[in-house]
């Protein structure tokens, strides 16, 4: 077993990431004529996709700001909105806004600008590369919003909508200068927001420039100017990280746990680790045999020593989880983990009895991490008795198989956009939540069903955790997926730059500056 570990880090160790893309030579000339006060910065993906999206960039580049943001500890917290009430609980949201703010081009952020970006959502679905713009996701059940005076705005609900603030941060709130939405709600320029920075030059699928908004209302951002790359290659982008061709990686994906522990080695070089809204499970086909019997699904998550993966495979970095709700979701609870691979072994004979099968284990082909950890998996399902036949797909084909419900095993992961425990919640537990719709899980508790409807409209935040906390415990006992693990969101840089921090989501460019200024 050690041995096989072993062979396992060495592969992952070894193995070549993504097909990556070489630098231009006038990428190359811009970055090396910069003076010394210009950061550049790489990224797997690009973080500003530009005008056929609906965010038009990432949250955490500091160019938009939502009505609502999220505190250290993922709570709501007032951002343009400076404070709001709910009243007749839930069917009515008063907010009140900063009277203090300026977007990029220089008009006067107002309760109308607010009203316009609702417009723009009421035009129908906005498809993005992080998290789409939807009215009817983001404000369930919404009958009316109007202005109250210059800096103040209603929603009004047809259903109490208790949770609405938790909905509404970040990405369900963000809020642009209407002179850069067309008719359709469409971008015909650059993002126009009220951030700390602004984008100045953006190539897309190679790099843009963030220049500091000087007009900002809140603390000045630190640095004057940034370039972000976008290295999708992982080797590439570390080792344009050690040549310092760039001074910092950040983002999802920004530096696999054994090249950070390199990293470390580096005196010139520095690792940041932070919680991460990402969580990694398996799903289980719950309406075919053999895990349409509860007992086999408990069976597959007994058999995984989570820890161990962890160790092994990541090196520590992350943290064992049987809950498929986030450890960044204010209401999680953290339940005991059981490993007994004796016991998984007598439920496997008592539902298998005689019966002579293969169960398909479907991982992302493109994602070579995926592979020696499925191998491991595999080997302790082996184990307990179950025959595992690995298969590697493109994502396509991998997104077409979790909806229609084939296979047996599927590697999984998701974010979340804020948050709300109801809403994550409702996504695994729920007929009608998108996750439980996306792979066709076929997991049906009326007890939970029951609590879920009931939580909905009860405003006592103490009683709604205690409810969270109860699908929490039915959902760890049937195991309708596996949980493994919470990830960590992991970034490096240069120490020539300071507070270069690992967020829950991101690096807080804004506090990022200069270590000899």
């Amino acid at each position: 077993m050690k041995q096989k570990i072993f062979l396992l880090v060495l592969l992952l160790a070894t193995v070549n990431f993504f097909t990556g893309c070489s630098t231009s030579e006038e990428e190359k000339n811009k970055i090396a004529e910069r003076d010394k006060s210009t950061v550049v910065l790489g990224a797997y993906r690009h973080l500003a996709p530009g005008m056929k999206d609906a965010l038009y960039c990432n949250r955490f580049l500091g160019v938009w700001e939502p009505l609502i943001t999220k505190d250290d500890n993922n709570n709501p917290a007032p951002c343009l909105a400076k404070s709001w009430e709910m009243r007749d609980g839930g069917r009515e949201w008063i907010f009140h806004l900063r009277d203090d703010v300026y977007f990029h081009n220089g008009t006067k952020f107002t309760a109308d600008a607010v009203i316009k970006n609702f417009d723009r959502m009421k035009k129908g679905y906005k498809r993005s590369t992080f998290y789409g713009l939807s009215i009817d996701v983001y404000y369930p059940s919404l009958i009316k919003y109007e202005k109250l005076g210059e800096y103040g705005f209603r929603l009004l609900f047809k259903e109490p909508n208790v949770n609405q603030i938790y909905k509404m941060t970040d990405f369900g709130s963000p809020i642009y200068a209407p002179e850069c939405l067309d008719e359709n709600g469409d971008f015909q320029s650059v993002a126009i927001g009220t951030g700390p920075y602004k984008i100045t030059e953006n190539a897309l699928g190679r790099y843009f420039v963030l220049e500091r908004n000087d007009n900002y209302y809140g603390e000045k951002a630190k640095l004057p100017k940034i370039i972000i790359r976008n290295i999708p290659n992982t080797e590439t982008r570390y080792a344009a990280l050690k040549s310092e061709e760039i001074d910092g990686v950040m983002d999802f994906k920004a530096i696999p746990p054994f090249l950070a522990e390199e990293i470390k080695k580096d005196p010139r070089f520095e690792v940041s680790v932070n919680k991460s809204t990402m969580s990694e499970f398996l799903i289980l086909n719950n309406a075919v045999f053999p895990f349409n019997d509860m007992r086999m699904r408990q069976a597959v998550s007994m058999a995984i020593d989570r820890k161990l993966l962890i160790d092994s495979m990541y090196l520590g970095y992350g943290s064992p989880t049987n809950n498929i709700l986030s450890y960044t979701c204010p209401g999680h609870v953290a339940f005991p983990i059981e490993h007994n691979v004796e016991q998984a072994k007598k439920i496997v004979e008592e539902v298998m009895g005689d019966k002579d099968m293969t169960i398909t284990f479907c991982i992302n082909g493109n994602e070579p991490i995926q592979k020696g950890e499925a191998e491991l998996i595999a080997y302790w399902l082996q184990e307990i008795g179950l025959n595992i036949k690995i298969q590697s797909y493109e994502y396509a084909t991998m997104a077409q198989i979790i909806r229609s419900g084939e296979g047996h095993i599927i590697r999984a992961s998701t974010g979340i956009a804020n948050g709300d425990a109801y809403e994550f919640l409702y996504d695994f537990a729920m007929p009608d939540g998108n996750i439980y719709r996306g792979v066709s899980l076929g997991f049906n508790d009326p007890h939970v069903i029951k609590m879920m409807t009931d939580v909905k409209h009860i405003t006592d935040e103490k009683e709604r955790l205690r409810i969270f906390g109860e699908v929490q415990k039915v959902l760890v006992e049937a195991q309708p997926v596996v949980p493994l693990y919470d990830d960590v969101n992991i970034v490096a840089n240069n120490k020539r730059l300071k507070n270069f921090k690992a967020a829950i989501y991101g690096v807080d460019l804004s506090k990022v500056e200069l270590a000899d200024d």
